[in-house]
């Protein structure tokens, strides 16, 4: 007869996905999982299969904390105003979610941390998350019928990367600093 389980998935999911984080992926180790988990190497097979398995659901679960966010980016109504205070809610994410220490956005550091790995699920899972993003872009400014496609194509451009630095900046720069981005990125769209 299989032991019962003396923890729940969602609760070290989350311990884990702060650490991946903070950490990265390279950076994380298997015994730091246990560590932060709370849960010992057996465990962690058991339940994920891996520390790539343990990854792929802490990205998840990112999303899923994440998930009011873009839910408001989506069923907004403003065009580039909806964007504008997506960027805003993305920076203030973090301590909304109960990670003070965690700068940035684990999916943008994923990204740029499997920027050239050929690891398949994990690219799949930046892919989706990228060109969903865009696609949102592209909505809200096609919200001003002033545009042609190619100006909007470019600005969902221009914006998927002015997000990859805010997130980048998150993690270093002030509330002034990371504001006076933002606010000089939509003068320019």
């Amino acid at each position: 007869m299989a032991r019962a389980k003396q923890y729940n998935e969602q609760e070290v999911i989350e311990k884990a996905m702060s650490l991946f984080w903070r950490n990265g992926y390279e950076s994380t180790s298997v015994r730091m999982l246990e560590k932060e988990m709370g849960i010992n190497q057996f465990s962690i097979y058991a339940s994920f299969g891996s520390k790539h398995g343990v990854f792929l659901e802490s990205l998840k679960c990112y999303k899923r904390k994440n998930a009011s966010v873009f839910e408001k980016l989506q069923n907004g109504t403003e065009g580039v105003s909806d964007i504008k205070a997506f960027f805003y809610d993305s920076v203030e994410m973090p301590t909304k979610i109960g990670e003070f220490d965690n700068k940035g956005c684990l999916l943008t550091n994923t990204y740029n941390e499997f920027a050239n790995n050929e690891d398949q699920l994990i690219q799949l899972q930046m892919t989706e998350f990228m060109d969903h993003l865009k696609a949102v872009f592209v909505q809200k400014l096609a919200v001003n019928s002033s545009k042609d496609e190619a100006t909007i194509a470019k600005q969902a451009n221009y914006l998927v990367l002015a997000k990859h630095g805010l997130a980048a900046a998150s993690r270093v720069n002030n509330k002034q600093e990371i504001e006076d981005y933002i606010e000089l990125t939509f003068q320019n769209i």
